[in-house]
């Protein structure tokens, strides 16, 4: 297991469920959470291919910070059918303070593991982190 840097360890399943959405798109989306009594980065749900926007958008807890990749597929001006690898950092504004603490120190550690990150958002309510955020930022 790698050591992130505020001293969280990251789960193995969370490098590999990312390898398996970048090259195989097993997964529309993966919700990572920190589990503060391990002191570990863990995998709390996969998003099935056929899952929506929507259902990445309810899989994110009201009142406590995740961290979350999402593979965003989009059409260019050109018609070309693409992706992208989103990374958001999900802190709502009413989450504890400790938690906000310890999910921004790890933050950094924790994307340089899942190598192949394209975009990334930090998303205080879902506002933030809404479909017309990721297309702004596809081009």
């Amino acid at each position: 297991m790698a050591n992130a840097a505020s001293g969280m360890a990251v789960h193995d399943d969370c490098k590999l469920k990312f390898l398996e959405l970048k090259a195989k798109r097993t997964y529309r989306f993966i919700v990572y959470k920190i589990e503060e009594k391990q002191k570990q980065v863990i995998v709390e749900k996969l998003g099935e291919p056929a899952e929506t926007y929507e259902d990445f958008a309810a899989s994110m807890p009201a009142d406590e910070c995740r961290y979350a990749v999402y593979d965003f597929d989009f059409v260019t001006a050109e018609s070309c059918q693409k992706s992208r690898i989103f990374f958001i950092a999900w802190s709502p504004d009413t989450a504890k303070v400790r938690s906000k603490m310890i999910y921004a120190s790890s933050k950094d550690r924790f994307k340089r593991e899942l190598d192949g990150i394209q975009v990334e958002l930090q998303a205080t309510d879902p506002t933030e982190m809404d479909l017309d955020v990721f297309k702004s930022r596809t081009s």
